[in-house]
């Protein structure tokens, strides 16, 4: 059984969002099914995994990037440690036939996705609506209201400042 099903609750009403969203539980699914069948079959259907999480990590990085993001917040941060572990785990199954890290992180993949979706990227969904960003055309209707954001996009991970730094807005 998958360890995370597509529901309602992950929906951020995004359309663009929400479909790369569905197709990242749908294979997270399609490797943790995969693996039971053989350790080859899960392997494979994991790096089809990792392939579309390069890319849609890169489309949400690239949207923060367009929209006001510090390079260096949180949110992109995340996507960097994930997708290093991602890579790691593949490389140990690929290259030394470890496939107990393989095993563990496909269900602790759906539930950090789950939490991820449901804080950060729902963050982002909301700041893209609340300044009109079209991500076909990279055109902003309104301009954010705080420049170079280091944290997610929301009030709720945002660093606090250290001595000395103003608050952000």
């Amino acid at each position: 059984m998958p360890s995370l099903t597509w529901s309602d609750e992950l929906v951020l009403a995004h359309p663009q969002m929400d479909a790369t969203h569905e197709e990242f539980v749908a294979l997270l699914g399609a490797a943790e099914s995969a693996l039971v069948e053989s350790r080859e079959a899960g392997l494979a259907a994991y790096e089809v995994l990792v392939e579309h999480t390069v890319a849609h990590f890169g489309q949400e990085d690239r949207w923060m990037t367009a929209t006001g993001f510090a390079p260096e917040n949180c949110h992109s941060f995340q996507h960097a440690q994930v997708l290093g572990l991602m890579h790691e785990v593949a490389r140990l199954a690929r290259e030394q036939a470890d496939f107990g890290p393989l095993g563990r992180v496909l269900p602790e993949l759906g539930t950090w996705f789950r939490m991820h979706a449901q804080s950060m990227d729902a963050a982002l969904a909301s700041h893209l609506d609340q300044i009109g960003y079209d991500p076909a055309t990279g055109h902003i209707a309104r301009a954010p209201a705080t420049a170079g954001m280091t944290g997610c996009g929301g009030s709720s991970c945002s660093p606090s400042p250290q001595p000395g730094e103003p608050a952000e807005a």
